[in-house]
C-alpha cells in the first residue's frame, strides 16, 4: 500500500512524507522542483530513517505520470503540486489555471486509467471568497474568489466534486487550509521559496536573517483591531498530521467528497505575528506599511470542528512554537538548502 505525493518536495509535501512515514506508510512522491528542492527529500530520509521512490516529473506529463503509476501499487494520491501564490497568480492568471487545473484533471485521468480512485487535494480557504464571515465554516457557499490562485482551488474542488458523482468508486477528501508556518522541530526541513517569499513568515525569518532589508506590510487600513490583516496560521507539522489523517480516513472505506477546515480557529494579524516572533526570537524585524496587495481580504480564519468530531484532528501547535520553530529553521539554514 502506497501514497503518491505529488509536490512531494515542497513545504508542505516534506513535512507530510515525515508524518506519514512516521505512521508507518509507504510513500512515492512526484514533484518537477519548480519551487522545490529535491534536497528537502534527502532530509525526509534523514528524518525517518526510511527510505522511498522519488520521480522528477510534472503531473501534467500524462505519460511520465502514468509511467511511475505502472511500475508502483498507488492506493491514493495526496495532491499537493501547484502554483501558489495570490499576488503572482494576479499577474500570470493563464499560467495558473493550466498549472493548476489543467495538471489536476490529466492527474485524475492517470489515476482512472491505472484504476487509483482515492485523492486528497491539498485545497485553500481562498475557496470561501470575500462572501463568508468568519469562522468560516465547510457548509458554507464557496465561490465570489478574489484571484486566480484561489479560483484555481475552487474549480478543483468542483472538478473533483463532479468526479465523484459521476462514479461512486471515486473519494476525494478536500483539505481548506489556513495559513501553514512553523518547521520541524529538528530545523532540518522548512520553507524555502525561490525568490523573493510570497508568505508572511518566510519573509519575516529572511529579514530576521538579513537576507532581506525590509518587511512590507500590505495595508493598515483593514476593518481589524489594528489595521492589518487577519489569518489563521497553523503549524505545518499539525498540517501534515491533517494530511495522514485524511488519506487514513479514504483508506478505511469513507465514501465520496468529503470537506474538511484545517486550521486553528484563532485568528492573529500581521502585526500580531511580528510581534509574537520578536517574543519568541528576541530578534527585530524592521517593516514598512505599504499599499494593500489585489486579491486580499481583511479576516479570514476557520471554524475547525468538524475536522475534529470526524477525522479526530485538531491543530496543538500555538504562534510561539510556530515562530521559534521557523526561526530554527532559517538560522540553521540562512540560504536554505543550498547550505
Amino acid at each position: 500500500m502506497a501514497i503518491l505525493v505529488t509536490g512531494g518536495a515542497g513545504f508542505i509535501g516534506s513535512h507530510t512524507c515525515v508524518e506519514l512515514l512516521n505512521a508507518g506508510y509507504d510513500i512515492v512522491v512526484v514533484d518537477n522542483y519548480y519551487n522545490s528542492s529535491p534536497k528537502s527529500l534527502d532530509r525526509v530520509r534523514e528524518l525517518t530513517g526510511k527510505d522511498f521512490k522519488q520521480y522528477e516529473c510534472d503531473i501534467r506529463d500524462s505519460e511520465g505520470m502514468d509511467k511511475i503509476f505502472k511500475e508502483n501499487k498507488i492506493d491514493a494520491v495526496i495532491h499537493f503540486a501547484g502554483l501558489k501564490a495570490v499576488g503572482e497568480s494576479c499577474r500570470k492568471p493563464m499560467e495558473y489555471y493550466d498549472n493548476n487545473i489543467g495538471g489536476t484533471v490529466k492527474l485524475c485521468q492517470v489515476m482512472r486509467d491505472n484504476g487509483c480512485k482515492n485523492i486528497v487535494f491539498s485545497s485553500s480557504a481562498t475557496v470561501y471568497g470575500m462572501n463568508n464571515v468568519s469562522p468560516l465554516k465547510e457548509t458554507m457557499k464557496a465561490g465570489g474568489t478574489t484571484n486566480p490562485y484561489g479560483t484555481t482551488k475552487y474549480m478543483i474542488e468542483i472538478i473533483l466534486e463532479d468526479i465523484c458523482k459521476a462514479d461512486e468508486e471515486w473519494n476525494a477528501t478536500l483539505l481548506r487550509y489556513f495559513n501553514p508556518i512553523g518547521a520541524h522541530k529538528s530545523g532540518r526541513i522548512g520553507e524555502n521559496p525561490n525568490g523573493i517569499p510570497n508568505n508572511l513568515m518566510p519573509y519575516i525569518t529572511q529579514v530576521a536573517i538579513g537576507r532581506l532589508p525590509c518587511l512590507s506590510v500590505f495595508g493598515n487600513d483593514y476593518d481589524t483591531p489594528d489595521g492589518t490583516g487577519v489569518r489563521d496560521y497553523i503549524h505545518v507539522v499539525d498540517l501534515a498530521d491533517g494530511h495522514v489523517k485524511a488519506v487514513k480516513n479514504i483508506l478505511e472505506g469513507k465514501k465520496g467528497v468529503q470537506i474538511f477546515n484545517l486550521g486553528t480557529g484563532k485568528g492573529y494579524s500581521v502585526l500580531d505575528i511580528i510581534n509574537g516572533f520578536e517574543k519568541a526570537t528576541g530578534v527585530k524585524i524592521n517593516y514598512k506599511i505599504v499599499d494593500r496587495r489585489p486579491g486580499d481580504i481583511a479576516t479570514c480564519y476557520s471554524d475547525p470542528s468538524k475536522a475534529k468530531e470526524v477525522l479526530g484532528w485538531e491543530a496543538k501547535r500555538d504562534i510561539e512554537e510556530m515562530c521559534e520553530d521557523s526561526w530554527r529553521w532559517q538560522s540553521q539554514n540562512p540560504n536554505g538548502f543550498e547550505d
